[in-house]
């Protein structure tokens, strides 16, 4: 007997509270949006500049009596992070990286041989082969190429989407892109959550994700439009949606099982990357039936798909599975 999250047949009206479902998605982005303004991120190491201290050691590393004796230093956001090699079993590697202080350049010489000094009290044989620092203009940098990836991603979905359905499909999917993307940005600074180049990661995979559930809703809804050609366009919505839910929600719940079980064993090194991805995967479900589909329900969209060669702008690949 196969396990069934959902029964195979179901009936939900999912436009029955439409207007609840939509108003809160424009409410929680504009609440996140005000957030983001007024609280701002809390940025990492990455887009705020700062330094990094590789360690080698005879004996192993221990990450908490490493943060506990930095913690003394007050230095403010500090990552201490073992570095593991296959193919170097004995190797007793640590990599430490902590924010510019005082808004200066590069770590003071006196910071560094601090944090030198602790370290040393906790294992006499450490040593120090690398020191680098960060300056912010090349945080700026960073931050700039990940704008430049979100937006180019979403670019690329938009032009992608318009190929394979039409346009009414291609702003119903950047729609819950873009919901989901300024929600995350919205909790991240509500809970103050460390936000750095793994959280743009977790970004783009989110983008992939929600994407990948509207385009499964899309590519049903654009079969049911050729089988019934006069049923209404909401019916068609909430008949498409139905049969794909099956599958929707078993592909949410167990992504959301391996996450859960990275976020509570995974360590605090992953757990902001690890938070991301959940919160992107539940708001990305909700998105691609009660974002994605009430734009497309208000836009409307064309209703004879058996002509997909008339030359129409955004339909001449409308016939092509890929």
């Amino acid at each position: 007997m196969r396990l069934k999250l959902v029964p195979s047949e179901t009936k939900i009206d999912f436009f029955k509270l439409t207007k609840v479902t939509f108003g809160a998605s424009i409410l929680a982005m504009i609440l996140s949006v005000f957030l983001f303004f007024s609280m701002g991120l809390n940025l990492g190491i990455d887009f705020k500049g700062g330094t990094t201290i590789r360690t080698d050691s005879e004996n192993s590393v221990d990450v908490g009596a490493y943060r506990a004796a930095l913690a003394t230093l007050n230095l403010g956001d500090v990552s201490v992070t073992e570095i593991k090699d296959v193919a170097k079993p004995d190797l007793h590697a640590a990599q430490i990286r902590f924010e510019a202080q005082d808004g200066e350049e590069a770590a003071s010489v006196e910071v560094v041989k601090a944090v030198k000094a602790v370290l040393l009290a906790v294992d006499g044989s450490m040593t120090f082969p690398q020191t680098e620092s960060v300056g912010p203009e090349v945080s700026g940098e960073l931050v700039q190429s990940a704008i430049i990836a979100v937006v180019a991603s979403i670019g690329a979905v938009l032009f992608y989407i318009w190929l394979r359905f039409e346009w009414q499909f291609s702003v119903g999917a950047i729609a819950a892109l873009v919901h989901d993307i300024v929600l995350t940005i919205g909790v991240f600074s509500l809970l103050q959550i460390k936000f750095d180049l793994a959280i743009i990661a977790a970004l783009l995979t989110i983008v992939g994700y929600s994407l990948n559930d509207t385009v499964v809703v899309f590519d049903r809804v654009r079969e049911n439009l050729r089988k019934y050609k006069k049923t209404p366009l909401k019916e068609l919505l909430n008949m498409s949606i139905n049969e794909t839910l099956s599958r929707t929600v078993m592909t949410s719940v167990t992504t959301l099982i391996a996450l859960g079980s990275l976020f509570v064993l995974g360590g605090d090194v992953i757990h902001g990357f690890v938070f991301a991805m959940i919160w992107g995967v539940i708001v990305g479900t909700y998105s691609s039936v009660f974002v994605a589909s009430s734009i497309l329900l208000r836009l409307g969209v064309k209703r004879d798909w058996d002509k997909v060669n008339d030359g129409k702008a955004g339909t001449q690949f409308a016939g092509v599975d890929a």
